[in-house]
């Protein structure tokens, strides 16, 4: 299954691949940095930089990556039970893209309008791209 993550919402966009994983399907996700999070801009960004400067290399964590399709598979990751192995082997069937590949280019991509950024009542939102740009990554 692929799905585009273009406009839609990464919790719930999360929820969905992660229980579709723990079934036993193959995803991948392409336009990872095109997902959004509800929310005032302000705030998220404040949040993600926070997270990330508790983090890093010498620490324990949290290492809250810089690329987008990174920051979307450790969002459905922490959906997951990674620790055990029925999670370990979900967590292995997903695959995040940034931007659409050639190897998908042609196939049938799907869109679940159901978690669409139009859903929401409130048109605060900002995207994973920029949210990784800001924190400092591409």
């Amino acid at each position: 299954m692929i799905i585009d993550a273009k406009d839609l919402i990464l919790g719930r966009l999360s929820t969905i691949v992660a229980k579709r994983a723990l079934l036993g399907d193959k995803i991948d996700i392409v336009n990872c940095e095109s997902a959004v999070v509800s929310g005032r801009r302000k705030n998220i960004l404040d949040s993600y930089k926070w997270k990330r400067s508790i983090g890093g290399t010498a620490q324990k964590g949290p290492y809250i990556p810089t690329k987008s399709e990174k920051l979307v598979r450790r969002t459905i990751k922490g959906m997951l039970p990674y620790k055990r192995d029925r999670g370990l082997r979900a967590f292995k069937n997903i695959r995040c893209y940034y931007g659409v590949p050639k190897e998908f280019q042609g196939k049938k991509i799907i869109t679940i309008k159901e978690i669409n950024k139009s859903k929401l009542e409130d048109t605060k939102y900002i995207t994973i791209g920029h949210i990784c740009n800001q924190t400092g990554g591409e």
